[in-house]
């Protein structure tokens, strides 16, 4: 049964193209029987928009979100006998008060968001997938002294934050696990004791409260050979099953 969980459209994020309506249009062509619909939650600081998000603020991203659950929620109502489409959304971790905002989406939206995408973009703040200036960026914020132990500080921050928020809200599917190496794909997480201690922790409370870990094909659109995540957190997933 053809399914994905993970989506966006040109119309509610500028990283995606086409319309709602386009993208649904094109999982029925292919043959997706449930399809779920999700676009990132409002961030909710100036200085957290995205340089491609120029003439927007806040509020305005407040408001983009609340039509695309209205959106989302038509689409799911007028081709419910051709798809099942499920009413998503991806979070965002930059600081406490994302959280915050995103406890109150829940209530404001219960019962009409009906799972989450669990994906953390940002570690210190700094956005680690937007381009390699930015990740860099992050990365040199953990200067220890060493390259190695600079990226393993990054790489337990980047998991530690992940564990807060899968703790905190139990998302249903977790996202792009390690994209905490994409800019770095030939990366060995193993190489990294404490870093790969953190993931297991978070592949393990993940598997304990029944999430599912998403594969997701957009690697593939950045050099990657393969999806996230790759094999060894797969494997690392197999164990903890």
């Amino acid at each position: 049964m053809p399914y994905s969980h993970h989506s966006h459209s040109g119309q509610f994020c500028k990283h995606a193209s086409g319309t709602l309506e386009e993208v649904v249009l094109e999982a029925i062509r292919q043959g997706f029987e449930v399809y779920g619909l999700t676009e990132h939650v409002p961030r909710y600081r100036f200085q957290d928009l995205y340089p491609e998000e120029e003439g927007l603020d806040p509020q305005a991203l407040l408001e983009q979100f609340e039509r695309f659950i209205q959106e989302a929620h038509r689409l799911k109502t007028f081709y419910a006998s051709r798809i099942t489409l499920l009413v998503g959304l991806e979070t965002e971790f930059i600081t406490e008060a994302d959280l915050d905002g995103l406890d109150n989406l829940l209530r404001r939206y219960e019962g009409r968001i009906e799972y989450l995408v669990g994906s953390v973009h940002h570690v210190k703040e700094i956005p680690i997938d937007f381009d390699a200036t930015t990740y860099h960026k992050s990365l040199h914020a953990h200067d220890a002294g060493t390259e190695a132990e600079t990226m393993e500080n990054f790489l337990c921050a980047y998991f530690d934050a992940q564990y807060m928020l899968l703790r905190r809200f139990k998302p249903e599917i977790v996202g792009h696990i390690d994209l905490c190496r994409l800019y770095t794909p030939n990366l060995q997480l193993s190489d990294y004791p404490r870093a790969w201690a953190s993931l297991e922790r978070n592949v393990k409370f993940g598997v304990e409260y029944g999430a599912l870990f998403e594969v997701n094909s957009a690697a593939l659109r950045k050099d990657w050979a393969t999806p996230y995540p790759k094999d060894d957190v797969l494997q690392a997933r197999l164990l903890n099953s």
